[in-house]
């Protein structure tokens, strides 16, 4: 194919525009069809009290149209924030793949189509004069009721797609998965798989984030094998395509490994279904970004975030944590998992905070206030990670400010960052400073 016409068909393959343009000719087409039907039938086929009228009728596709365009123009309107926002939060270089958005295009191309098909459907109706009832093109009607149905169905599963869309994971998705396609077109020969037929590691037929263990399913399978299974990945963790999945103790013969991969959910993103770190994950992330560098901070929302951090922990602190061993119901291990323990969920909710927050007095006396408070509930088994972060919160304090009056501000505790109780002690130390 000579170079300048694969350029060209490229570039319309890619395009914005050609399904929509597809889309309508489609119009066009069922127009010209159902007006033909309507004309063999003598505009007579359908009882007027399913149609209407021919007023009732240019009324009903009147606002049909009007309808279309504000839908297609709304579309397009999505279309252009999203690349905007995408552009500016993640990278310039997404947009050409937003742009080939197969459900944007079906929606534009849909509404477009039915807006055309109403056009050339309005012109077919005449309003009747004395004697004259005037004529109705019924199915030309009853076909944009269908179609009209589904434009608000579409729209409704379009913004439900878009707003799946703007997710980072989504973005991420994309680019990572384009990738990974053109890796299996490109570099077809697979040379090395390394355990390829080790049957004692059960392996993952596709990428993505353990979202869900379910744990039942995999007791049974194991029992039926008389085995046990040892979960690699953490709920929460990535698994890359052909990775190990799971490692097999026993007879891996019997196992049904199609069971066994099916009892575990892997996503493009983490969840709360079962994931509780991702919930912590998600307060900590609110915090940071209200924390990080810009004309100015939100101390005050990092503050709310360490709030239901504290609530979250003071709830932890109290309970007892599972051992990731399952057993069936003769008490026999089947299953092993990685967990988090009560100091890796400690770690998860203060370290970046703290780090990034150490320079603001509301969030250090906010975390200060919390871990306090941690100690006064937790078992002396469970203290230990609490004086840590405390003894590093203070270290950090240090560093951040040179006045001791500020320092010996930072370093207090207060329930609201900077409430009552930081403000008359601000005051007490520099009335006292000054009457020294």
């Amino acid at each position: 194919m000579n170079i300048s016409v694969f350029k060209a068909v490229r570039d319309v393959t890619a395009s914005l525009w050609l399904i929509p343009v597809a889309c309508v000719l489609v119009g066009i087409a069922i127009s010209f069809t159902t007006i033909a039907l309507d004309r063999a039938t003598g505009y007579d086929l359908l009882p007027e009290q399913l149609v209407g009228g021919p007023e009732a009728a240019l009324e009903i596709l009147t606002t049909v149209a009007t309808s279309m365009v504000n839908l297609t123009v709304l579309v397009l309107t999505i279309v252009l924030v999203v690349v905007q926002l995408a552009m500016g939060q993640f990278s310039p270089r997404i947009v050409q793949r937003l742009l080939r958005d197969r459900p944007s295009q079906l929606a534009i191309g849909l509404f477009v189509a039915t807006f055309v098909h109403t056009l050339l459907a309005i012109r077919e109706i005449r309003i009747g004069t004395g004697s004259d009832p005037g004529q109705v093109p019924g199915i030309a009607i009853v076909t944009t009721f269908v179609l009209s149905l589904v434009s608000i169905a579409v729209l409704v599963v379009y913004i439900h797609h878009i707003g799946q869309a703007l997710r980072v994971s989504a973005l991420v998705e994309i680019a990572g998965d384009s990738t990974r396609k053109l890796i299996d077109k490109n570099f077809p020969n697979v040379e090395y798989v390394p355990d390829a037929d080790d049957s004692t590691i059960v392996t993952a037929q596709e990428s993505g984030v353990v979202t869900m263990i379910r744990y039942e399913p995999l007791v049974a399978a194991a029992r039926e094998a008389r085995c046990t299974l040892e979960l690699v990945p953490a709920l929460g963790e990535f698994v890359p395509a052909g990775a190990q999945l799971f490692r097999v103790d026993g007879d891996s013969e019997r196992l049904d490994r199609e069971k066994v991969r099916a009892s575990i959910i892997l996503r493009p993103e983490r969840t709360l279904e079962q994931d509780v770190a991702y919930g912590m994950r998600l307060l900590v992330d609110m915090a940071i970004r209200a924390l990080a560098d810009a004309p100015w901070q939100d101390p005050t929302t990092a503050v709310q975030a360490i709030d239901r951090l504290h609530d979250c922990l003071r709830e932890l602190v109290r309970r007892g944590f599972p051992d990731g061993r399952h057993r069936d119901e003769d008490g026999e291990l089947r299953l092993i998992e990685r967990v988090m323990t009560w100091d890796g969920f400690v770690l998860l909710a203060f370290t970046e905070i703290r780090l990034a927050g150490a320079g603001s007095p509301q969030v250090a006396r906010r975390i200060h206030s919390a871990l306090n408070d941690l100690l006064t509930v937790a078992a002396e088994d469970r203290r230990p990670v609490l004086r840590a972060q405390r003894g590093l919160l203070l270290a950090d304090v240090e560093r951040h400010f040179q006045e001791a009056a500020d320092i010996e501000l930072a370093s207090g505790f207060d329930r609201s960052g900077l409430g009552a109780s930081g403000i008359e002690l601000a005051v007490a130390e520099r009335s006292a400073a000054q009457a020294e």
